[in-house]
């Protein structure tokens, strides 16, 4: 699969569509998700064009991929959801189709500030 550079997220990290920022630095971009499943839901892509966790792995760098790691647990912090400060979360990506991906860009989901529940319903 080739990347898209007209997904949704591609737009946002180009500016084109507005988001309700929590945090940004070289490597990631973090905003609140559009339709929140959680009391705290909250998005962190990577500045790349990867298109799900398996391309992430084939063709990032070490400094992306530590940058991405490192990113979810900043945003973690930043909304006191980490176990620092918090009492935990749920960070989640969806591969491909059977896994539920519905941008062909990488992206966590983070869920937190309640109790999640189980895994897979």
């Amino acid at each position: 699969m080739i990347y898209d550079d007209n997904n949704i997220f591609a737009k946002i990290l180009r500016e084109e569509i507005p988001c309700k920022k929590i945090y940004e630095d070289e490597y990631i971009l973090s905003f609140y998700d559009i339709n929140p499943q959680k009391k705290i839901h909250a998005l962190v892509i990577p500045k790349g064009k990867f298109i799900d966790l398996d391309d992430f792995a084939k063709k990032a760098t070490d400094q992306e991929i530590a940058g991405l790691i490192r990113g979810i647990n900043k945003v973690a912090t930043k909304l006191d959801i980490s176990m620092d400060n918090g009492k935990g979360y749920r960070a989640l990506a969806n591969i491909g189709e059977f896994g539920g991906q519905e941008v062909p860009h990488l992206h966590f989901h983070l869920f937190g500030g309640e109790k999640i529940g189980k895994m897979v319903h």
